[in-house]
């Protein structure tokens, strides 16, 4: 698969490039993105380069991994990175899942929920997404406030639903379904009734 670029009102959303990787690996030091994500810790300059110049590449030419630099819409080359979204093929067919962290100076600014939007709809109307998962450790709360801006319903817990940094952890676990924003899916979805 080809790396797209998607746009928003104040974001352009393109592949993560090798010209990134001192900004990822900047943004990376941040204590919280170590803490709640599953980014190396310490997050040291060659993960960033290992990322940008093998991990994003590799994900998309083999169609497992689209991973996205989230930049000011006005900006196409230079401007600062924002944050970083990935969807990920999941084991269930159609069922894939959504990752992202966001620098700690662009935090509280609606971007991160924005780029979730715009990157799922995409995800349901080009890759045939039927179901878009979102987890986070338990305690995570400001990637909870950003997936319920998007719109993820959050389903429960999942115990040891996370590995991070070689310790197991619980998880809250959402999902996002292509119904929520109004589009179809190749399956039809019946939801159950209590």
């Amino acid at each position: 698969m080809e790396p797209v670029t998607l746009t928003t009102e104040r974001l352009l959303l393109r592949s993560v490039e090798p010209a990134d990787t001192e900004a990822v690996f900047l943004a990376c030091q941040d204590p919280d993105v170590q803490r709640w994500t599953t980014v190396p810790s310490p997050y040291e300059r060659e993960h960033a380069v290992s990322f940008t110049e093998q991990t994003v590449p590799d994900g998309w030419r083999n169609g497992t991994m689209c991973t996205f630099a989230l930049l000011p819409r006005d900006s196409r080359d230079g401007g600062p990175l924002l944050g970083c979204m990935s969807v990920m093929v999941r084991s269930l067919p159609g069922t894939w899942e959504i990752g992202y962290w966001t620098a700690k100076e662009h935090r509280g600014h609606g971007y991160t929920a924005e780029a979730m939007l715009a990157l799922a709809r995409w995800a349901f109307t080009e890759l045939g997404t039927e179901r878009l998962e979102w987890r986070a450790e338990v305690g995570n709360a400001g990637s909870r406030a950003v997936a319920e801006r998007a719109g993820f319903v959050i389903e429960g817990i999942q115990r040891s639903g996370l590995l991070n940094n070689g310790t197991r952890r619980d998880s809250w676990l959402g999902a996002l379904v292509p119904s929520d924003l109004g589009l179809t899916s190749a399956h039809p979805y019946l939801p159950a009734r209590a």
